[in-house]
This record gives C-alpha cells, sequence and structure tokens, in this order.
C-alpha cells in the first residue's frame, strides 16, 4: 500500500513558499526590493503565524509573490546552466541563421528579391490589412495599377533579334566545342511562335506538305523538326506532276507547288553546319518563294482566303532575302549585302517589323562608309519612331568620331568641352539612358556571349546583341571607347531616379531584370540596372550569424566573464519591471489589493 503524502500545513506552506520565492528574486532584482520585501515575510512569519491569523496578508503576499516568482524561477533556470550550454546555443544560432543567409543570398542572386520579403509581402500583408474595393479612392488605385502594369508589360515587349544567328551553323557549334546551350527554351519557344505566325495560315491544312510544316514549326526536337522539313520536300516531289494545271484548277495547282520553300527555310536554318551551305539552301528557298509570292500576288484580291496566302508568301520571301543578305555579309561579300538589303527596303518598304534598317547599319558601319550611316540615321532615328539600341549608339559613334582622335579629359577639364565634344557627349548621355547595359561590354568590363534570338529594348539581351556585332566598329574609330569610358557614368548624375523619371526617355522600365533572365542562359551574370540594395533580411540574418558567432567563440574562451556579463545583462533587462512593481507596491494601498486578489 503506498505511503500516503506528508503537505505542511497551509499557512506554513505559503511562508516557505514565500520565502523561497524572495531568495531567488534577490538575485535578479537587485537587493533593495527584495530585502524590503523579504523583512516583511519575516515581520509577517513571526507575528501572524504565531497569532494563527493569516488572513489578508496571507493572501496579498502569496499572490504578489506568485507574480514574480516565474521570473524568478527563470533566472534560477539560467543560473544554474553551464557555460558548455551557452557555448552549444550560440553556435546553434550561429548556424542556423548562417544556412538562411546563404539561401537568402542564393535566391537574392538567382530572383532578384528575398524570399522572406517576398513571402511576407504575397502572404502576410493579406492577412494583416485587406482593400477595400467598394471604396472609390481604391478603386481609382487599382485601376492606376491596372494602367501602370499594362504600360510595364509594352515597355517589356520581346523583339525579334534583327542580327540573329544561325542555329545549325552557328548556335549548335557553340554547343558542340564548349557544351552549353546558348538558347533558353523560352527563346526557342518564341522563335517558334513567330515561325509560326510568319510561315503558316489558315489553308495550310488543304495541302499536304504544308500540314506537314505546319507540325513541323510546333515540335520541339530538333531532329523530328528536320525530318519533318524532309518528308515535306519528298511529298511535295510526289506531288508535283499530279496536279492538273488549267484555269479552272488554278486555286488547287497554287496550293501545291509551293510549299517546299518553307521547308527549305528550316533546313537551311537548324541542319547546315555551315554558312555555305545555309546560302545553298536559302537559294533553293528563294527560287520556290518567288514563283509563290508571283502566284499569290495575282490571286490575292480573289478572297480572304488568297490574300492570308499572299501575306504568308511576302513574310517568305523577305526573311529568305534578309538571310540571304546575312550569310553575303558573313562571308565577306559586303558590298553585296548591302545591295541585297537596299533591294529589299525599296521593294517592301512596309515591312518594318524585321527591322531590316540595322542590318544595313552594320553593314555600312563594316565598310566604314559613314555618310551612308548617317543618311540611313536621318530616315529612321526621329522622335516618331521606336529607338533601339543600335541606332542610339551608331548616332553616339559617329559624333564620337568626329572629336574623339583629338579629345584628352586633362585638356577638357582645362579649358572645357567644345561644341563638338559637347553634342558627342550629349549623344553618349542619350544612347547610356536608353540601354545602360552596353557600355561595360563595349568597354570589356563584362564578357560577351552569343545573342539570344529574341532581345529585350533597353535590357541586358539587347546590349549583349548590339555589342556582339558592333564593338569591332567601336575599336575601328581611334579614341571613341576612351571618350566613351570618360563620360557614361556622367549619365546617371542627370537620372538620380531613373525608375521614376527620365530625362529625354521614359523611365526605366523595372521588368527588364525579369524578362532578361529567361531570355539569357543561366552561365550569364544578367546585368541589373539601377543597382539593387541588398534586402534588410540578407543584412538581418548576416548581423545575426556574425553576432551568434563571436558569442559563442566568447562564451568558450571566457565562461566567467561572460557569465557577470550575462548576470549583468538581464539584471537590465529586468531592471524596469522591478522599478514599476515596487512603485505600484508604494502607491496601491494592501487593502485594493487583496480586494484584487479575491476576484
Amino acid at each position: 500500500m503506498a505511503t500516503p503524502r506528508k503537505y505542511l500545513p497551509g499557512p506554513l506552506k505559503n511562508v516557505v513558499y514565500v520565502t523561497f520565492c524572495l531568495h531567488l528574486t534577490s538575485f535578479l532584482s537587485g537587493v533593495r526590493p527584495a530585502e524590503h520585501l523579504y523583512s516583511v515575510v519575516k515581520v509577517w512569519s513571526h507575528g501572524d503565524v504565531q497569532q494563527g491569523s493569516l488572513g489578508s496578508s496571507n493572501s496579498y503576499l502569496t499572490h504578489v509573490l506568485y507574480f514574480l516568482c516565474p521570473f524568478s524561477v527563470v533566472s534560477m533556470f539560467l543560473n544554474t546552466l553551464t557555460p558548455k550550454f551557452y557555448v552549444a546555443l550560440t553556435g546553434t544560432s550561429s548556424l542556423i541563421s548562417g544556412l538562411i543567409l546563404i539561401f537568402e543570398w542564393w535566391y537574392f542572386r538567382k530572383y532578384g528579391t528575398s524570399f522572406i520579403e517576398q513571402v511576407s509581402v504575397s502572404h502576410l500583408r493579406p492577412l494583416l490589412g485587406g482593400v477595400d474595393n467598394s471604396s472609390p479612392t481604391n478603386s481609382n488605385t487599382i485601376n492606376g495599377e491596372a494602367d501602370s502594369s499594362r504600360q510595364s508589360v509594352s515597355e517589356c515587349k520581346v523583339w525579334r533579334n534583327p542580327l540573329n544567328l544561325f542555329r545549325g551553323a552557328e548556335y549548335n557549334r557553340y554547343t558542340w566545342v564548349t557544351g552549353r546551350e546558348p538558347l533558353t527554351y523560352y527563346d526557342m519557344n518564341l522563335s517558334a511562335q513567330d515561325h509560326q505566325t510568319f510561315f503558316t495560315c489558315d489553308s495550310d491544312h488543304l495541302r499536304p506538305a504544308d500540314a506537314i510544316m505546319q507540325k513541323a514549326w510546333r515540335e520541339r526536337n530538333p531532329q523530328a523538326r528536320i525530318s519533318a522539313a524532309h518528308d515535306a520536300l519528298e511529298l511535295e516531289d510526289s506531288h508535283r506532276f499530279q496536279v492538273p494545271l488549267t484555269r479552272s484548277c488554278n486555286s488547287l495547282w497554287f496550293l501545291s507547288s509551293c510549299s517546299c520553300a518553307t521547308a527549305y527555310i528550316l533546313l537551311a536554318e537548324e541542319e547546315a553546319t555551315t554558312i555555305m551551305e545555309a546560302e545553298r539552301l536559302f537559294k533553293q528557298a528563294l527560287k520556290a518563294g518567288e514563283g509563290c509570292y508571283r502566284r499569290s500576288q495575282q490571286l490575292q484580291h480573289h478572297g480572304t482566303q488568297y490574300e492570308a496566302q499572299h501575306r504568308r508568301d511576302t513574310n517568305v520571301l523577305v526573311y529568305i532575302k534578309r538571310r540571304l543578305a546575312m550569310c553575303s555579309r558573313k562571308l565577306g561579300r559586303t558590298r553585296e549585302a548591302v545591295k541585297m538589303m537596299r533591294d529589299l527596303m525599296k521593294e517592301f518598304p512596309l515591312l518594318s517589323m524585321f527591322n531590316i534598317h540595322e542590318n544595313l547599319l552594320e553593314s555600312l558601319l563594316e565598310l566604314q562608309n559613314y555618310a551612308d550611316v548617317q543618311a540611313v540615321l536621318a530616315k529612321y532615328d526621329d522622335i516618331s519612331l521606336p529607338k533601339s539600341a543600335t541606332i542610339c549608339y551608331t548616332a553616339a559613334l559617329l559624333k564620337a568620331r568626329a572629336v574623339s582622335d583629338k579629345f584628352s579629359p586633362e585638356a577638357a577639364s582645362r579649358r572645357g568641352l567644345s561644341t563638338a565634344e559637347m553634342n558627342a557627349v550629349e549623344a553618349i548621355h542619350r544612347a547610356v539612358e536608353f540601354n545602360p547595359h552596353v557600355p561595360k561590354y563595349l568597354l570589356e568590363m563584362k564578357s560577351l556571349i552569343l545573342p539570344p534570338e529574341h532581345i529585350l529594348k533597353r535590357g541586358d539581351s539587347e546590349a549583349i546583341a548590339y555589342a556582339f556585332f558592333h564593338l569591332q566598329h567601336w575599336k575601328r574609330v581611334e579614341g571613341a571607347l576612351n571618350l566613351l569610358h570618360c563620360t557614361w557614368e556622367g549619365t546617371f548624375r542627370m537620372i538620380p531616379y531613373p525608375l521614376e523619371k527620365g530625362h529625354l526617355f521614359y523611365p526605366y522600365p523595372i521588368c527588364t531584370e525579369t524578362a532578361d533572365r529567361e531570355l539569357l542562359p543561366m552561365f550569364h551574370e544578367v546585368s541589373v540596372y539601377p543597382k539593387k540594395e541588398l534586402p534588410f533580411f540578407i543584412l538581418f540574418t548576416a548581423g545575426l550569424c556574425s553576432f551568434t558567432a563571436m558569442l559563442a567563440l566568447l562564451t568558450h574562451q571566457f565562461p566567467e566573464l561572460m557569465g557577470v556579463f550575462a548576470k549583468a545583462f538581464l539584471s537590465t533587462l529586468f531592471a524596469p519591471l522591478n522599478f514599476i512593481m515596487e512603485k505600484v507596491e508604494s502607491i496601491l494601498p494592501s487593502s485594493l489589493w487583496h480586494q484584487l486578489t479575491r476576484i
């Protein structure tokens, strides 16, 4: 049979409990308040216990010290811990904060934002405070945000790179040599959409060969696309002499005799391993494409179906001629390339979506025909036309060419800038404001990579595409890079808040970094403008990690001294609470405490 527990009598138990709590409180709160309460307890225990009256005083002091005792227990617990515990505690805290710091830094380098901040904004803010959509003010705010988002989307439109390379002859060769993929899936997917837009129409299902090519442009596997192009050519050859050529079947004959042009385009872009082989395939595509264009031009007014086919054949023909001109430029026949581009721009003046004038500018700069370059700029560097890095930086190069050979920063600082030098500096500032990423590549402060097939205007992708082809032209002009080096950073003093207000252009769009990360490969470090400051949580975790690591080291090396500091810190921490309790005890009467404790 279990022995029953022996409990102290009620009054004596309260006295022991109060005395124990006061001994603990003396360590935490200092001498004076504890000694005062301790003397009260001694008087109370020797007087009231002997007299047997433990009424209001017993209840009052017991409840007061019940309030103070938890702090005393915590102090006793901390006082009994060994220095090894503090070393383990601070070391573990340092390790955890270090891991958080590493993750935050990786997330910031990859996505440009803090993970903790993103989670807080997207998940905690709606919980802490909602938005009332019924109020007109909030409605106006929402409409304003929608307008700004639409403006942001329009500013961050992705454009086809007018100087894009050949996949088979250039991009694939880079992959074979380095083992790296120069194109991202997002970039190639945009190219597939462009091909479907330019090279297909609604009537393709009526022609078996074009139906095959329609599927080929949607294929993700390059080998499947190439195989489909060969199948389309074989099918076209087998049906070429099986179609009647009567006038009543004119549309049928038209629908089944010109599908091989797009097949040759695909083979020239992706299967050809050299520029010469790609040029040969494009010439075959040109022969088929010109015949299709002439026949569709005669039938374009017979209905919407024929009009769509003529529009498709026009796009095919322009694309083939432009790529043939680029082949001539890459093979060293620059004058021939210039002639082909001029003829193409005269024949199809309304097709500005291909930006053929940028190909022409690059070829004219290669010929050092600066007068013709200025004539092209006079036509396309207009306030009503969209700008590009090629337009702005070529204009700056021409003005820098006039003064760069004699420019000296020391002489300019003594005598000031001349009118021509001022015009050159202003042109450089204009170009840098439009795309601030280009100077780092022209000055070789960042390494170049192969340009993507699509670019984002004013973004890092456009800067890479421009510098990849135009760096040699800047190097050819004596002193041009020196003038750029001395003046390009002055642009940022003119636009201290580029995201809010620009000088000659609209404010710099905030979406360029995200779009460039999608367009450029992972091994490239995307240039960010304006330079982002480190998020608060990275700085906080770095400070926390350093502080806890320092505490762990000091506690391990000097355990006694750190114990003294810890006690002093805890005493200081609880000093305001002790002061408040002392004031409350001195002001409020004991009868009020008695009434409160009975509630």
